[in-house]
């Protein structure tokens, strides 16, 4: 796996993954649990969906 996910995606992807799981408890639905996607993407680094769709937002130097 490699690295697919840069810093501000998976900023946006923690702050919106604890949104859906906050939400859920709020309201008290299991939808909630969806939230566990973004935060577990943020905390690998990698978006199994980006390489199919040819996306990458994490910085990589070249030499």
């Amino acid at each position: 796996m490699k690295t697919n996910v840069g810093s501000a995606d998976r900023l946006i992807r923690i702050v919106a993954g604890l949104a859906v799981i906050g939400a859920g408890v709020f309201f008290k639905s299991w939808w909630g649990a969806i939230g566990v996607v973004p935060l577990a993407t943020a905390a690998l680094g990698f978006c199994p969906l980006y390489p199919s769709l040819g996306l990458n937002t994490c910085s990589t130097k070249k030499e």
